[in-house]
Order: C-alpha cells, then sequence, then structure tokens
C-alpha cells in the first residue's frame, strides 16, 4: 500500500482523473471466507454499511470475522472518478478512499457494534493517513445508507470524540456522508479477501486503544 504524492491533498471535482463508464475488471462471484455472493443485490432484511479506515486489507479481515456479516467487499469511495483503479486511487487524483462494504444481518450484528469495532481498528484523528500509510486513500470515513445510520454514526462520532479528548488525542477527521452522494466502486479481485488469500501479507490496520462507547446515541436522544 502506498502514496505517489508526498503531501497529500483532495482534488476538487474538475481536477479528478475523469474514470470510465463500464470496470476494467470483473469480481470474483464469492467471499472465499463467508462464501456469499460479493456483489448486490442481497437478500431481503440485509442491511450495508461502508467503513473506510485505512488500508482496505486489514480492514476487511475486522469484519468478515464479526457474526452477523454476511458478506464484505473492498473498494473505493468518496471521490470522483468513476470505475478508478488502485493506481488512479493511490496516484491521489480520484478522490477516493479505500472502504469496505459491509453486507449484515441487523438482526444478528447491530449497525451500532459495526460502528465499535469501525472506531477502535484505526486511529481517527490522522487525517490523509493511517499510521505509516500516508495519502488521501487511508482517510477516515462512514458512507451511510439511511437516515438512521446517519444520525447513528454522527452521534458515534461525537460520543467517541469525548473519550479520546479525555485520552490526549486531536479533533476525528472522519467524514459521515450519505452513500448516495458518494458512489462505491469495487476494488479489483486480488484485493477481495487478500489477507485470506495472503495469510502474511500486509496490515496497516491499528486502534487508539481507547475503547468506543456503543447505544449512545439512543441513550443520550
Amino acid at each position: 500500500m502506498f502514496s505517489y504524492r508526498r503531501t497529500p491533498e483532495l482534488p476538487t471535482r474538475e481536477e479528478a482523473l475523469p474514470g470510465r463508464a463500464t470496470p476494467q475488471f470483473s469480481l470474483p462471484d464469492r467471499h472465499t471466507v463467508l462464501g456469499n455472493p460479493l456483489a448486490g443485490p442481497y437478500p431481503a432484511g440485509l442491511e450495508v454499511a461502508d467503513f473506510g479506515l485505512g488500508c482496505f486489507w486489514g480492514a476487511e479481515r475486522k469484519f468478515w470475522q464479526t457474526p452477523g456479516v454476511w458478506t464484505t467487499l473492498a473498494g473505493y469511495q468518496g471521490g470522483f472518478t468513476e470505475n478508478p483503479t488502485y493506481d488512479e486511487v493511490c496516484s491521489g487524483q480520484t478522490g477516493h478512499t479505500e472502504v469496505v462494504r459491509v453486507v449484515f444481518d441487523p438482526a444478528q450484528v447491530s449497525y451500532a457494534t459495526l460502528l465499535k469495532l469501525f472506531w477502535e481498528s484505526h486511529n481517527p484523528t490522522q487525517g490523509f493517513r493511517q499510521g505509516n500509510d500516508v495519502g488521501t486513500q487511508y482517510r477516515s470515513a462512514i458512507y451511510t445508507h439511511s437516515e438512521a445510520q446517519q444520525a447513528e454514526a454522527e452521534a458515534s462520532r461525537t460520543a467517541y470524540q469525548q473519550v479520546l479528548t479525555s485520552s490526549g488525542y486531536g479533533e476525528i477527521t472522519t467524514a459521515v456522508l450519505p452513500a448516495a452522494e458518494r458512489p462505491f466502486w469495487p476494488a479489483e479481485a486480488y484485493h477481495q479477501q487478500y489477507l485470506d488469500k495472503n495469510p502474511d501479507g500486509y496490515c496497516g490496520i491499528g486502534g487508539t486503544g481507547v475503547s468506543c462507547p456503543i447505544g449512545v446515541a439512543r441513550a443520550n436522544g
């Protein structure tokens, strides 16, 4: 995982690479660990959540290991380039960040639980980086799929900021935006379930060690 830019800076829509109308690669049919289809449409009753927390190799594994998660998919989101490639995203000229799409059964795992895992699995105060990974593609982000998700994600950000501040950390830089405004583009096949295919592969995921309270939105609402 790498970046071409020494000083990360998000491009404007006008500056971003235009991309293309059709993808340059095809996806595998099924998840190598969970055995379920990667692409939708998904079975009725399942929900979708999108999280960016640094290198998506390790981030995806965090979520597929969570009971109640039906499938996961590495991809790009938050920018302007249509059907981007990995090299384009790493150039810093697409505006995208690396994300994991999480398809989950809310009867088995709550969105609040996924948010807790998200916050505790990375340092959301680092801006355009995670640890040694530097670039706009490593920024922290949540892309929501309903008004309820948006409200819960924003409340969790506020709650986690309080405990991070008390632990000596700075301001959270995580964007919380509707997914409808920032389309998701699947990553190349070799990125999907990368650490299942390459168990000794690179994983830059690491949290702050500060526990995130869950259920705060409901408790304070």
